[in-house]
């Protein structure tokens, strides 16, 4: 089942409140194409964060290296019979993510840190994330979850996504717990923007998007998670 996906674009991201936010969501659905999995409060977004023995990933993040990664397992839903496996990579401005799909059996074996599962997937790259997460002990980390919107248009692979509600739980490694219990990271007011496109961004969202009131942010979710347990500033 190893379906690959690889993208590389820029990703911008901006911090709002729930009155910006709910705006922009009805001015994007007039002049972008929503998600369709989109739907009032939006669709449920859950990831399971991997790191390192130390948490290399997030010192490197919190040093702010030019080069960086993470390593994450997402799904839709606890239902979800599939999950992917996705290795994202800072490159400058760039952003490179690389997924994989996994089954859910074999998702659940990531959780539990089995990961000679990789070994069978059939691809340069599950081979890759085998060696990396073998070589420097990566550990599943925390669990993160959000509802998202999504808005997209097909020039130059543009989208948006708002975010709100995220939570987090460091002490469950099951992503398809029904009912697991979550925290939240950042005050309730708050959503996340992300702006996702290549080459450049469309005249039209950018006059969207770049208001004077949206300060630009870099801190992660997985970032503002860790930095509680780990008591740094992002």
């Amino acid at each position: 089942m190893a379906l690959l996906l690889d993208i590389l674009r820029t990703e911008q991201k901006y911090l709002l409140t729930i009155e910006e936010a709910d705006k922009l969501s009805f001015l994007l659905s007039a002049v972008m194409k929503p998600d369709k999995h989109n739907s009032k409060g939006g669709y449920l977004v859950r990831s399971l964060y991997f790191d390192t023995q130390f948490d290399n990933d997030f010192y490197e993040k919190l040093d702010g290296f030019e080069c960086r990664r993470k390593i994450r397992l997402r799904v839709y839903s606890p239902e979800a019979e599939t999950a992917k496996l996705e290795l994202k990579e800072k490159q400058g401005k760039m952003q490179r993510k690389r997924s994989l799909t996994l089954s859910r059996e074999d998702a659940e074996s990531m959780c539990q840190g089995d990961y000679s599962i990789l070994m069978k997937q059939d691809t340069p790259f599950a081979e890759e994330l085998y060696g990396r997460m073998r070589q420097f002990a990566y550990q599943p980390k925390c669990l993160i979850e959000y509802k998202r919107e999504a808005f997209t248009a097909p020039v130059n692979d543009t989208r948006v996504t708002l975010d709100r509600e995220i939570r987090s739980n460091i002490n469950c490694r099951d992503i398809f717990s029904t009912c697991p219990a979550l925290y939240p990271v950042e005050p309730l007011n708050n959503v996340t923007m992300e702006v996702k496109f290549n080459h450049f961004l469309l005249s039209y969202v950018k006059d969207l998007v770049s208001l004077p009131s949206h300060m630009q942010i870099s801190a992660s979710k997985y970032g503002m998670c860790r930095n509680q347990i780990l008591r740094k500033d992002p």
